[in-house]
């Protein structure tokens, strides 16, 4: 193995007075520093060949191959290694090739500043991504730290806040922390006006109107928060569903007739970083899961056009499959040779026809059957009775 030929260092606004004596001597000995503008500002008393940020950005680590046999540092803000480049590399370089060199990251910065105990709050990112995502994290007494896009990026989040019942939420955003010119801007969502310096990180602490709209990450979201066209996975079977779908951490779910992608939609949100492909073939409802996924705080649902099994062709495998429309045999087996091990499988038959399918599919391959009867209670005249729903025949498994 040979020795660690990348340095990747973390740098904060105090630049190279910031660093560690053995890091800054690692970064003084560069021969070719590569970052961002500021980055080389930072550290601008260096001489070294001077590297920016490829673009396209993929072009990140072809570019840094090729520097290798030469002393290299990679300059990143803070900890490089938590929503950082840092990690990108590490994915693609191996990590015995690379030696990191963390500073204070811009959340502990940033929990200093407020006095916010860091297991206790949610740290999340929207830099180069979209800015809804943060919205499936807006909860009642929630403490989030969030790093931002640009200087439009707070009055966004303040927007979604407010549109939620959550304006009278604190806000605060700090900016060039530990620096000379560190600012600091306080207010509240529904009355947010600042204008402030575009590197920053947002301090959001979650106050919930009596009226405010409750989105938990547990599986079984309100029907009403769906468009739909009616033809929808109801609350309940949708909670069920989940459950045994088994949301876990970077996982991926194919959602098989997704809809309106209720099901695809309280996945991605039952998870920190799950993802999942909905396939569908009718652009009403591919276009009515797109408004869902954005307005629920899952931007990154990915929508195929198309039927199955063809639309699976050259699909990643996935560690979950749903199947809630167009249910066969022909679809469970492409389905399941796909499935990872381990990886589970529900399907939701509400016809005599997909019945019988299911009940042929269990006796073949096992798993556990079950009859599901969802009765709500609704007025009758100047009464109330119980309405039922229609009967869901669920059957579901374990790829072992």
């Amino acid at each position: 193995m040979s020795d660690p030929w990348l340095h990747i260092v973390g740098i904060g606004e105090d630049g190279l007075e910031g660093l560690l004596p053995a890091t800054r001597a690692v970064v003084e000995a560069a021969e070719v520093i590569v970052g961002g503008d500021r980055h080389h500002l930072l550290s601008e008393a260096v001489t070294a060949e001077r590297v920016a940020w490829p673009s396209p950005f993929d072009a990140l680590i072809d570019m840094l191959r090729g520097f290798q046999g030469r002393r290299v540092v990679v300059l990143a803000t803070g900890d490089p290694l938590w929503f950082s480049v840092g990690a990108r590399i590490g994915r693609e370089i191996d990590p015995a090739e690379i030696t990191y060199h963390p500073q204070l990251s811009a959340f502990q910065l940033a929990a200093a500043r407020m006095g916010w105990s860091l297991p206790d709050v949610e740290t999340l990112t929207v830099h180069g991504r979209p800015v809804e995502q943060m919205i499936a994290f807006i909860q009642p007494d929630a403490r989030l730290l969030i790093l931002t896009t640009g200087e439009e990026t707070p009055a966004q989040i303040a927007r979604f806040l407010t549109e939620r019942g959550f304006g009278a939420s604190n806000m605060t955003v700090l900016a060039a922390m530990g620096g000379s010119d560190e600012a600091r801007f306080d207010g509240t969502a529904e009355s947010w006006s600042h204008r402030v310096p575009a590197f920053n990180t947002l301090a959001v602490d979650c106050i919930a109107a009596p009226d405010a709209a409750l989105l938990p990450r547990v599986p079984g979201l309100e029907d009403t928060l769906f468009q739909s066209d009616g033809t929808m996975t109801k609350q309940e079977v949708r909670a069920a569903t989940l459950a045994k779908l088994m949301p876990m951490r970077g996982a991926l779910l194919w959602d098989i007739g997704t809809g309106c992608g209720s099901v695809a939609v309280e996945w991605m949100r039952g998870a920190r970083y799950a993802h999942a492909i909905g396939i569908e073939p009718r652009a009403d409802r591919r276009a009515m899961a797109a408004a869902n996924a954005l307005a629920l705080g899952v931007p990154k649902l990915q929508l195929v056009d198309g039927t199955v099994p063809s639309a699976l062709e050259g699909l990643e495998a996935p560690d979950a499959v749903f199947i809630g429309g167009g249910l066969s045999v022909d679809v469970f087996e492409a389905a399941w040779a796909a499935l990872r091990p381990l990886g589970r499988l529900v399907a939701n038959a509400v016809t005599l026809e997909s019945e019988t399918v299911l009940l042929e599919l269990h006796k073949a391959y096992g798993g556990q059957l079950v009859k599901l009867a969802i009765h709500r209670a609704e007025p009758v005249g100047g009464l109330t009775g119980w309405r039922p729903l229609m009967p869901v025949t669920q059957w579901s498994l374990v790829k072992r």
